[in-house]
């Protein structure tokens, strides 16, 4: 798994002999009516608008992010569908990496829960039959290709731990909700380490909206 920021929206942009950063010009579209619009100063103004939950002025700027994740876990964050995607085409590209991941133990009480208590052996078993069978998915993915088997074809013999890479592109209101969401323990575990290193770009990005959030340094550690 990694993310990593690719871009915001106007990192830093000169309106009326103001240069403003991101989270200035949200509060600057905010300011719409107001005589003082271009008030340097926005960190009240942002934390009243999260306070009482006027959304809307925090689609007035997007960030992207490049994730690279498995195909047992994409699915789950293109189901946000206020982002916009693109995903690493299995139909045009060769498949080059799969993704290895620990098991935990069913939660017989919570069906989107799973508990990391596992004993060594059975955990051993699991991490070689993910080798094995990306082994095997392997060698018959190349074997079909070799037979001019087309890539589109070919892919149905891979295990949904294979590698993809996909941009996602929101608004920071999207961001919020998408955070809000994916932050919690019901999400799974490894979808949840995306969000939490998504959290980490969007507090480095957005320091005040973050702070009004509770999304601080603090309850990251």
């Amino acid at each position: 798994m990694n993310v990593r920021l690719i871009s915001v929206t106007n990192p830093l942009i000169e309106i009326d002999n103001e240069r403003l950063d991101p989270e200035g010009l949200i509060a600057y579209c905010a300011r719409v009516s107001s005589p003082q619009q271009d008030k340097p100063d926005y960190r009240n103004l942002l934390q009243y608008c999260i306070r009482n939950r006027h959304w809307s002025i925090f689609e007035m700027v997007d960030m992207t992010v490049e994730i690279v994740t498995s195909r047992a876990i994409s699915p789950q964050i293109l189901r946000h569908k206020s982002f916009c995607f693109q995903e690493f085409s299995q139909r045009y590209s060769k498949v080059q990496a799969f993704e290895t991941y620990e098991p935990r133990r069913q939660d017989k009480q919570n069906r989107q829960n799973s508990i990391d208590d596992l004993d060594d052996p059975t955990v051993g078993w699991f991490l070689k039959a993910q080798n094995d069978i990306c082994a095997l998915s392997v060698e018959k993915y190349n074997e079909a290709l070799d037979k001019g088997i087309a890539k589109e074809c070919a892919r149905m013999l891979l295990p949904l731990s294979t590698q993809t890479k996909l941009y996602m592109k929101g608004s920071v209101r999207s961001w919020i909700h998408y955070l809000e969401v994916r932050l919690d323990p019901g999400t799974q575990k490894e979808h949840r380490e995306i969000a939490e290193a998504v959290r980490t770009i969007f507090m480095e990005q957005f320091p005040v909206t973050a702070s009004a959030l509770g999304w601080n340094t603090q309850e990251e550690r």
